[in-house]
């Protein structure tokens, strides 16, 4: 497994064939139809990161990727392996899925540099290591999974299963969100692209601003009792 990286940009070579290597449909229909196997097969294990995510996060990935000039077709794959890491190990960083994300590929017949490609800007992409400079691809796929993360129905839907499926707690969570979204937020690249940054930022700054808060109410005596009672009630339903 490759090192992850803090700033990737693409190989030589797979710049090199942004246009000659572009990917086919037929094999952007089989690198789908493996994840979308994977995601339902282990639909348990991935309650937040499952087709839901993956299918929300292609999408709008092309869509960012077509406005911003860059290969939809690589763009689409990425999206598609992006969050393979998860079915590898819980709570883990993009990196973490790079064994499952090449050898899946190459079963798909993605060749060995478009994969290294795709495998880069996926690291380049992720929250925790991007930049304020970062490849037309990696800002695509970028824009897509943090529109994700802002969606305002996210927290109110989504945030427990994500405590379910990373086994982390609501604490866990708050400070990571908070650690590594708000300095990016407040240093004005949440988004790349300006359309969804002029649409999507006040989603992205209440949302951001309810972490905040839920980053304090946890260290909050009074709010900590209340969870561990709400806790020790769920305990015992699933006990009975």
């Amino acid at each position: 497994m490759r090192a992850q990286k803090n700033s990737v940009q693409p190989t030589a070579i797979a710049a090199a064939k942004v246009t000659a290597a572009t990917i086919t449909p037929a094999t952007i229909s089989a690198v789908e139809n493996r994840v979308q196997q994977l995601c339902w097969r282990y639909a348990e294990r991935l309650p937040f990161h499952g087709w839901h995510h993956v299918s929300f996060v292609r999408s709008k990935a092309v869509d960012f990727a077509t406005a911003n000039g860059a290969d939809a077709s690589v763009v689409e794959v990425a999206a598609l392996v992006h969050d393979v890491n998860y079915l590898v190990l819980r709570n883990s960083p993009a990196a973490a899925g790079s064994e499952l994300r090449r050898g899946l590929l190459a079963d798909c017949g993605v060749p060995d540099e478009v994969a290294d490609w795709i495998d880069d800007l996926i690291d380049e992409a992720e929250m925790a290591n991007r930049g304020r400079h970062i490849s037309l691809e990696a800002q695509a796929l970028s824009d897509a999974d943090t529109l994700f993360k802002a969606l305002p129905v996210t927290p109110v839907v989504l945030a427990h299963r994500y405590l379910q499926e990373n086994n982390v707690s609501l604490k866990d969570l708050a400070h990571k969100i908070v650690g590594e979204q708000c300095d990016v937020h407040d240093s004005g690249y949440y988004f790349y692209n300006p359309e969804a940054a002029a649409t999507y930022s006040r989603w992205a700054t209440a949302n951001l601003q309810l972490w905040r808060c839920i980053k304090e109410a946890v260290d909050d005596p009074t709010v900590v009792e209340l969870l561990d009672a709400v806790h020790a009630v769920d305990s015992t339903l699933a006990a009975s």
